[in-house]
């Protein structure tokens, strides 16, 4: 089997991405591109999520999506609130739709899917409440 090669992110695009996801929630999205870590990706993610500060968020909904260009992988992680309402079926089923994406080559498409699916359901469960939800926004940028 060919891999194809994997495009360059278009953090422009993911920004977009995220202020749309965003617009409709208390919910707060982050994306982080990594080099290659010691060990496992998953533990990179994880070290990631509370150095940019997921935890911050009132309601304890905000999603990381940390990936590894360079090996393919990436991790998605839900807060503890979002994560106990769509429990790990949702994200297993967003890591797949990611991952085709990702195969066919085109990495933006895949974080961008990733961004838009988590909205959904960050708006299902945690909609706006007339500002108070968004103290201690997280900023919309791509960690790179």
């Amino acid at each position: 089997m060919v891999k194809r090669p994997v495009r360059n992110i278009d953090p422009e695009r993911v920004v977009r991405a995220i202020v749309d996801a965003e617009r409709n929630t208390t919910g707060q999205i982050r994306v982080s591109i990594a080099p290659p870590p010691w060990g496992s990706v998953r533990n990179a993610a994880e070290r990631a999520f509370a150095r940019l500060e997921m935890t911050r968020t009132p309601q304890r909904n905000g999603v990381l999506i940390f990936v590894v260009p360079a090996r393919r992988e990436f991790v998605i992680l839900g807060d503890v609130a979002i994560h106990e309402r769509v429990g790990q079926e949702f994200w297993e089923r967003v890591a797949s739709a990611m991952s085709e994406r990702i195969r066919s080559g085109d990495l933006t498409d895949g974080i961008v899917h990733g961004v838009e699916a988590s909205g959904v359901e960050l708006a299902a469960h945690f909609p706006p409440d007339g500002g108070s939800g968004r103290d201690g926004s997280l900023p919309n940028t791509v960690d790179m």
